[in-house]
């Protein structure tokens, strides 16, 4: 198939400062992807491309002109719809995972006829809801307390909190206080340091934290330092989630090597960070042969990207709850069919997208 495409820049706004350890965030540049079936162009996909200042390797100031070298790049080659994963890994950058994962959503959607049906199935039926953790965001006592009361009455029963960025005796005794309230049983509480923690306070820090039952923590030392890590991992404090450590690790041999060398309990997993739906699939498959588990999170994308990642979820059918809550942050999102009731998201049949872009 021939496809034509269109890039839209769009600003995402939050509905407050985001607080995290590497600073806070009130606005997020993103940029979607149409792509239309040049042979019938009532076959539209919408894919997003969304890097995070910061934290992503492809983030730049002239993205857009990049990410459209790209398109223009796949306009002039016949797309085939069979093997779609792997023609795309082969004329996409691997070091622009961001753009990546928006062409992989965009061209998955116009093969499947568009309608943003990335991968039909129960979950766009209606049919499988999918459990996902509450966030609350780092900022004063009294915001964070806020959030976690808010969480609490909407259903969640899955609190992933981060930490790092007040101090942490405030942390702790909010955490404390959820712990004195609720059993592990009754609310699991996860925590996420984003490499927050130095050699020589994390050790005291996760002893801290284990005492509250805590579920597990994520990258709570920074990226690069892998016989720490290992340590950490095997110190029995906490269960350890990998997370920016994965970030630029694109082959199969540099990803095992990673594994073995933290041996981590948990990793988490980014499309948009680590190169999209197939670099993704290959992460799992390669984390359940050595019993690592995992779980999928978006990175602030809109619901558009959110979507995708949400589909792609549900065809492993997840126990553990995900961190796909994030479609409530924006007070400028695209309208779409995604709900959140009781801890679970949901594909609502009946609801519609709106893209007045």
């Amino acid at each position: 198939m021939k496809v034509a495409f269109q890039v839209i820049p769009y600003t995402l706004r939050f509905r407050f400062e985001a607080g995290t350890s590497r600073g806070s965030l009130t606005e997020k540049e993103t940029w979607f992807i149409k792509a239309t079936r040049t042979d019938d162009d009532y076959v539209i996909g919408w894919g997003e491309a969304s890097p995070l200042k910061g934290l992503s390797m492809d983030y730049s100031t002239d993205y857009g002109k990049k990410l459209r070298a790209v398109l223009d790049h796949l306009e002039g080659l016949d797309i085939p719809e069979e093997n779609l994963l792997d023609f795309i890994g082969a004329n996409t950058p691997e070091e622009m995972p961001s753009v990546r994962f928006g062409v992989e959503t965009a061209l998955l959607d116009v093969s499947n006829g568009g309608g943003h049906k990335i991968f039909p199935g129960a979950f766009t039926e209606g049919k499988q809801r999918i459990p996902i953790n509450g966030l609350v965001w780092m900022g004063d006592r009294q915001f964070m307390q806020r959030q976690i009361d808010e969480k609490l009455r909407a259903g969640f029963n899955t609190i992933k909190m981060k930490v790092g960025a007040i101090d942490f005796e405030t942390e702790y005794q909010l955490l404390e206080n959820l712990r004195e309230k609720y059993t592990t049983e009754d609310l699991t509480l996860r925590v996420d340091a984003n490499g927050a923690f130095t050699e020589k306070d994390v050790v005291e820090k996760l002893t801290a934290l284990a005492g509250l039952g805590i579920h597990s923590i994520e990258q709570p030392i920074k990226p690069g330092q892998r016989d720490l890590m290992f340590d950490l991992c095997h110190a029995e404090l906490l269960p350890i989630v990998l997370d920016e450590e994965l970030i630029g690790v694109n082959s199969h041999d540099e990803r095992k090597l990673l594994l073995e060398e933290t041996q981590p309990q948990y990793i988490i997993l980014k499309p948009s960070l680590l190169g999209g739906i197939k670099a993704c699939e290959e992460w799992i498959a390669l984390a359940e042969s050595m019993h690592i588990g995992w779980w999928m999170t978006s990175m602030l994308e809109s619901n558009i990207g959110l979507n995708a990642i949400a589909q792609f979820t549900d065809r492993y059918q997840p126990e553990l709850p995900q961190g796909l809550g994030t479609g409530q942050l924006y007070h400028n999102n695209i309208t779409s069919p995604l709900l959140i009731k009781k801890g679970h998201l949901h594909y609502f049949v009946n609801g519609e997208w709106q893209l007045t872009l």
